[in-house]
């Protein structure tokens, strides 16, 4: 079961808008992420959390702007205990159970992602991220404030595919191969 995290400002913004939080463009930045697709099994389908950016640079986008949700992490830190704490902020929900390995991918901006996968249950509806504050409109001097993460939604591999930044769906594939060789493996032993 999931716990709420506590609502606090974003000190990531940059990660997920390459924006700064005054709302003017910087580079790319190379840096590194950690995160967690969450999945569950459904009959026989496995649907896929993800979850949609927040703030008006991506209200009006849906296909190809969803996300795993993710964070930027230290050189220091722990890439795991990241991911987890990430998706804490982003959802509100500590997850918990068997992490298992999905590597690294580069998006298309440079950014390093690494990633995990972990069976669980999460209610769209208990969405409670954290928050981000940025000038909007800009040059308008008015400071407001937005959720890091403004929806999330189960999806099936077919339909997380479109939803996905192109460059995170690989990790559908490589969760899709595990879940498929762990169910081979669990038929092979009941004819034992």
């Amino acid at each position: 079961m999931c716990q709420l995290a506590s609502t606090h400002v974003l000190r990531a913004f940059i990660g997920w808008h390459g924006m700064t939080p005054r709302g003017t463009r910087q580079a790319p930045a190379k840096k590194r992420s950690a995160g967690i697709l969450m999945y569950r099994r459904e009959g026989a389908e496995i649907l896929l959390l993800l979850v949609h950016p927040g703030g008006p640079y991506w209200a009006k986008k849906d296909f190809g702007s969803w996300s795993i949700p993710k964070g930027e992490y230290a050189e220091d830190e722990d890439a795991l205990v990241a991911a987890r704490r990430e998706f804490a902020e982003e959802t509100g929900c500590k997850p918990e159970g068997e992490f298992q390995p999905l590597g690294e991918l580069i998006q298309s901006g440079g950014k390093r992602v690494v990633a995990w996968a972990v069976c669980g249950n999460f209610d769209p509806q208990a969405l409670a991220s954290n928050q981000f504050e940025m000038e909007w409109p800009p040059r308008s001097g008015q400071m407001r404030s937005f959720p890091e993460v403004d929806r999330a939604a189960w999806f099936t591999a077919a339909e997380a595919r479109e939803r996905l930044l192109a460059s995170q769906t690989p990790l559908i594939d490589r969760l899709l191969d595990r879940i498929k060789a762990e169910d081979q493996v669990a038929w092979r032993g009941l004819d034992d």
